[in-house]
C-alpha cells in the first residue's frame, strides 16, 4: 500500500468513525440526556430526513460534513486551515447565544441539572479545542495532528454542540 493510499484510508477511516460520537449524541437513547443530548448537527437533519423515512441516515451527516471542510487531509496536507479556526470561534460564540437563549426552555423541558451538565460538557469541549487549536498554532502541525484536531471539533459538533433545549415535536 502507497504512502498516498495509507493516508486516504486514514482520512476516510477517521472521518467515518464520526459516526460512533454522532450515533450516540443523537440515538442513544431516544430522548435528549446528558449522552445524547440531541445536537443540532444531526437532529435537524434527522427531522427533515424522518420525511422520507430514514432519519437515522442523520448520523452520517458529520463524516460528510469533515470531509467536504478539509479535503487535503486526504493529500496528507498537514497543515490547520484558517477557516477551521474561524469555525471554531464562530460555533463557539453561536454556542453561547444559543444557551442564553435556549436556557429557560431546557430548564422547563429537560431540567436544571441536565441543562447545566451540558452546558458545563460544552464548555470543557470547547475549551480543550481552543487550548489544542492554540497548540497547533505555535508549535505548528503536521498531517496526523491535523486529522485529530478536525476529528475532535466534527466530533464535537455531532455529538454535541448545540444540544437541543425545549419540548420535542
Amino acid at each position: 500500500m502507497s504512502s498516498n493510499s495509507k493516508v486516504k484510508a486514514a482520512t476516510f477511516s477517521t472521518g467515518l468513525a464520526l459516526v460512533i460520537p454522532a450515533s450516540i449524541g443523537l440515538l442513544w437513547s431516544g430522548y435528549p440526556t446528558v449522552m445524547c443530548p440531541f445536537p443540532l448537527l444531526t437532529v435537524l437533519p434527522a427531522f427533515l430526513l424522518s420525511r422520507l423515512g430514514m432519519p437515522y441516515a442523520a448520523v452520517a451527516v458529520p463524516s460528510l460534513v469533515f470531509f467536504l471542510w478539509h479535503p487535503g487531509l486526504f493529500r496528507g496536507e498537514g497543515e490547520v486551515p484558517r477557516r477551521s479556526s474561524v469555525l471554531l470561534i464562530a460555533a463557539i460564540a453561536l454556542s453561547v447565544a444559543d444557551f442564553a437563549g435556549g436556557w429557560k426552555y431546557g430548564l422547563q423541558y429537560q431540567g436544571a441539572e441536565h441543562t447545566r451538565a451540558v452546558c458545563l460538557v460544552n464548555v470543557a469541549w470547547a475549551a480543550f479545542l481552543v487550548f489544542a487549536f492554540a497548540r497547533v498554532w505555535k508549535v505548528g502541525s503536521s498531517f496526523r495532528m491535523s486529522l485529530i484536531l478536525h476529528w475532535l471539533l466534527f466530533a464535537w459538533l455531532g455529538w454535541y454542540a448545540f444540544p437541543y433545549l425545549g419540548e420535542l415535536p
